[in-house]
């Protein structure tokens, strides 16, 4: 059982610890999406392979077209990703192979307020969240890396009771002359590339 006091990690680590290329993508992957460590992109890593994981597994059992309960698990498997937001509309056990670890991180609530134009970083959004400014709807989330719900984008708002819900309070995008960066992607697409910073997260 273990330590209560201690969790299990829920992450895998590298195999090696020492290779640049893949240092070199950690460090650009971390510094887009504004991650506060390699644990959390190790984290995304882990659930996309999970996710892979398991739709290969259904891949083989639906072969067998006698397997009802096989197709019964991806019927689930897929709406469940529907509703994380991870696939669109009509998808199938193919579109869940092509989820990438960009879409993972998307799906954050991080990078869902920066996609919203809330925050002029990822850094800045990391923050926005921590510190209790975000809600969705009516419940304030202080976790940034959140699964953003399908439909609960347009609900992801700043608390109207904090001074940051101000548009012209100095550290909104908008007051500090930043552009809004794109909308949210779709499922079936990556996140754009960040807008460059305004300030200083």
């Amino acid at each position: 059982m273990g330590q209560p006091k201690f969790q299990r990690k829920h992450y895998d680590t590298p195999s090696h610890p020492w290779q640049g290329d893949r240092i070199k993508a950690e460090n650009e992957i971390k510094a887009k999406f504004g991650l506060k460590n390699k644990t959390e992109l190790w984290t995304a890593q882990t659930r996309l392979r999970e996710i892979r994981g398991q739709a290969r597994g259904l891949v083989a059992r639906t072969r067998n077209v006698d397997d009802v309960q096989g197709a019964k698990e991806v019927k689930l498997l897929i709406a469940r990703l529907q509703r994380q937001g991870y696939l669109g509309e009509n998808a199938g056990l193919g579109d869940v192979l092509g989820i990438d670890l960009e879409r993972i991180l998307t799906r954050r609530l991080q990078t869902q307020v920066y996609l919203k134009g809330l925050a002029r970083t990822p850094g800045q959004a990391r923050q926005f969240v921590s510190h209790g400014c975000i809600q969705i709807g009516e419940r304030r989330v202080t976790v940034p890396s959140y699964v953003v719900r399908k439909g609960e984008e347009e609900m992801i708002r700043i608390d109207p009771k904090k001074a940051i819900a101000d548009e012209a309070h100095p550290a909104r995008p908008k007051a500090a002359g930043f552009e809004t960066p794109v909308s949210a992607p779709a499922a079936e697409a990556p996140m754009a590339t960040p807008a460059p910073s305004g300030g200083a997260a």
